[in-house]
């Protein structure tokens, strides 16, 4: 882009900049086709040290801090494209080596996981594995790079990767899907012989 396009570069140079100063070119790749976000690469990445400087995280929480509800809930698609940012804002540090923005970056994905384990069946299993979760939320920082959205990156790293967890199954999880009754409403013991088993099954122990 510096070689080909000068014009383009110095406009994004000058006018589009995180708030610690860098070069935002998220919000160059998040507007061109999807086709061409796979081909963006930027520059090539050295190993980081780490370092921790909270100042740079105050700087991204002041610039965002009337938007950091749509962390929580998103209305609409406005508030889901500043959640993005704000997010991807913390990637990029943490990317840096920045270890108070990776921190940061893990608390805050961790309101949008959370609403889609409750929203999203395919990724109910990760409500039992929260140690795991966030390792698998750190590696998607680490491994992100320009295609697509991060949260969308990360919700299908998680749906692959929940296949393989064991299912965990509690006896307050309803009967249906529609609610209700639970599982523990159909357990019962025979007062004679202490037997516990489900109403209209077999005995459990």
């Amino acid at each position: 882009m510096y070689r080909n396009a000068p014009r383009a570069y110095r406009y994004v140079r000058l006018n589009l900049r995180t708030p610690t100063g860098n070069i935002a070119w998220d919000a160059v790749t998040e507007v061109l086709d999807r086709c061409h976000q796979a081909k963006w690469d930027g520059r090539k990445r050295k190993a980081k040290k780490s370092y921790e400087d909270q100042a740079e995280v105050d700087l991204v929480l002041a610039k965002y801090h009337d938007k950091i509800y749509t962390l929580i809930t998103s209305l609409d698609a406005r508030d889901r494209r500043t959640r993005d940012r704000i997010i991807v804002t913390f990637v990029r540090l943490a990317q840096k080596g920045s270890m108070c923005a990776r921190q940061e970056a893990i608390v805050l994905i961790r309101y949008t996981v959370d609403e889609w384990i409750e929203k999203y069946p395919v990724l109910y299993r990760w409500s039992s594995f929260s140690d795991i979760l966030e390792e698998q939320i750190a590696a998607c920082i680490r491994r992100y790079r320009f295609t697509g959205s991060f949260l969308g990156y990360l919700f299908k790293t998680l749906e692959y990767a929940g296949r393989g967890l064991a299912p965990l199954y509690s006896l307050d999880t309803p009967l249906s899907s529609l609610g209700g009754r639970t599982w523990m409403d159909n357990v019962t013991e025979d007062p004679e012989t202490g037997e516990v088993r489900m109403l209209g099954g077999k005995s459990q122990y």
